[in-house]
């Protein structure tokens, strides 16, 4: 597992049994991460506001800074298809703010040519972003709406039909995951488990409030969950993730 250090800004790589190891010191903001199907790095880099990808020396490349010709406002999330579509979203939180050239907050498709489209421009801010086994929805979740909003994927990687999936969460969502069963886990004040039509499942506490999740391991069957922190480890417990919570 790769994730962020985001107020020390470094990038730590973590193997279950061993020690973290330092992967990145003194990022520009590194917040969100994810991996292509080659295994590249990519890396949201809010301070820098730009999405990156990092070489096999360690150096970052810029994949995308502006839309428009206007800079980015500050990159959060990121998820990239195993055909090489990439999505991710650019909020702005704190000083951040004050910094936007942007009139709205994006979720933005980069094309494996290289080129940017913008999925949806809002007035909410997205924030965590993840995508079903088979790539053909896309999910984004919101601050201002307490929502999890979904998108149809095509093989292009357009995304259309919006709907709000997930409503009424009981605190701004963070991050999102997607494991095999099609099962989305919501980092909220807890992180919540609902199904693909948008049940609510279960509920697995955490000591402390969660920012992201992403599920791993070499059998895909452990939920690695960041919080303000630590990082911990969960075993998906299949019978409790197909309880409905009352």
């Amino acid at each position: 597992m790769v994730f962020s250090d985001v107020p020390a800004n470094t990038i730590w790589k973590l193997v279950p049994g061993r020690e973290p190891e330092v992967l990145e010191k003194d990022s520009p903001g590194a917040c969100g991460n994810g991996f292509d199907g080659r295994g590249r790095l990519y890396t949201c880099e809010s301070r820098a506001r730009r999405l990156v990808r990092w070489s096999a020396t360690g150096k970052p490349e810029v994949l995308a800074d502006r839309w428009q010709g206007k800079r980015l406002n500050a990159p959060n999330d990121v998820v990239v298809r195993r055909d090489g579509h990439v999505y991710f979203t650019d909020p702005a939180f704190g000083y951040q703010l004050d910094q936007r050239e942007l009139d709205f907050y994006g979720v933005f498709h980069l094309t494996p040519a290289g080129e940017l489209e913008l999925v949806v421009a809002s007035q909410t801010r997205p924030n965590g972003v993840a995508l079903s086994p088979d790539g053909r929805r896309l999910y984004v979740s919101f601050v201002e709406e307490r929502a999890v909003r979904e998108y149809a994927l095509d093989g292009r990687g357009r995304a259309s039909n919006e709907r709000r999936l997930i409503v009424r969460l009981g605190a701004p969502p963070g991050g999102l995951a997607v494991d095999d069963r099609n099962q989305i886990y919501v980092a909220a004040n807890d992180v919540l488990v609902f199904s693909e039509d948008g049940r609510m499942l279960d509920q697995i506490k955490i000591p402390e409030r969660p920012s992201n999740c992403a599920v791993g391991g070499p059998k895909r069957n452990l939920l690695f969950v960041t919080a303000r922190t630590s990082v911990y480890i969960v075993p998906l417990d299949q019978e409790a993730a197909e309880r409905l919570v009352p």
